[in-house]
């Protein structure tokens, strides 16, 4: 990825959207366009105005943290926006590290799978920052079971949101999921602007999908860390989860995701008829393969 390109196209996204009113800018004169000026971003931020142009153009090498943290809150950049600008002077540095990616196909610790596998109750899954489904409890994987069948996506939730038809009617808040999903990437490329495996996929992604596309340009990053979803499950119906996120510090990139219900709700009950039945087809596959 271009990082002066990402630089500018960030800043510029973000200086557009935040208003004179919402910077607490009294009587600007009528604009032509929305948003702040660049002199008066530099202004609310402590700099010159020809420094600020530097950095607007994508120079961000050798930035402090102190100026990218004033310019962060001129800006009104929530704690996303604040790592991800971090995240992209880190990379403009002349000493930037290139430290491999770990291999989309890096293994499952045994003792992380008998972990997820204790976990009886409650769908849990584990996702790389690429969207790749690397592993999964019993619940998980009945969970999603239509993605991971579904043979457009290879277990990628992003390839399966952008590409397969079929995503819309298993993510009944689609749009909000989508634009989630594309923050979240779009944050990871920052933290990992190196790994091809991740800018492979958003390539792809930008030129087979217009909505990925359209998000992309965007320039919004998001945490990914708690809140709730909806999923259209073709055996069971209408689930309505709260899922909370968990960082794996031993697996750098990967996350793991546990849905909760609510005690006594509808999706409980649906929840572990779709366990009651994900156990009879393993009994019956297993039943099969002594047969033969």
């Amino acid at each position: 990825m271009d990082n002066q390109a990402e630089v500018s196209d960030f800043l510029r996204s973000r200086r557009a959207r935040l208003t004179p009113d919402q910077a607490g800018i009294i009587g600007g004169a009528r604009r032509r366009v929305a948003g702040l000026r660049r002199e008066e971003v530099a202004m609310l931020a402590g700099m010159s105005s020809d420094y600020y142009a530097k950095m607007e153009r994508g120079n961000l090498a050798g930035v402090s943290t102190e100026v990218l943290n004033a310019l962060a809150a001129a800006l009104h950049l929530d704690d996303a926006e604040t790592d991800h600008l971090h995240d992209l002077a880190r990379a403009a540095g002349p000493a930037a590290i290139r430290r491999p990616a770990r291999p989309k196909t890096a293994s499952v610790r045994p003792s992380l799978q008998r972990f997820l596998d204790t976990n009886t109750g409650t769908p849990t899954v584990i996702q790389n920052r690429r969207a790749d489904l690397v592993a999964f409890n019993s619940l998980g994987r009945a969970l999603l079971a239509p993605m991971l069948n579904d043979p457009t996506n290879q277990a990628n939730n992003a390839r399966f949101t952008f590409l397969s038809p079929a995503s819309r009617n298993f993510y009944p808040d689609w749009e909000n999921g989508a634009d989630s999903l594309v923050a979240s990437m779009r944050s990871a490329a920052g933290k990992n602007p190196h790994d091809k495996d991740l800018t492979d996929l958003i390539g792809e992604l930008v030129t087979r999908s217009d909505a990925f596309r359209q998000r992309w340009a965007a320039h919004d990053v998001r945490f990914h860390r708690s809140g709730k979803k909806r999923i259209h499950h073709p055996d069971v119906g209408d689930l309505e989860f709260e899922f909370e996120g968990m960082e794996l510090p031993g697996t750098p990139g990967w996350m793991l995701y546990a849905y909760t219900t609510q005690p006594g709700s509808p999706t409980e009950e649906r929840v572990q008829l779709l366990g009651s039945l994900a156990a009879t087809q393993t009994e019956s596959v297993a039943g099969t393969a002594r047969e033969s």
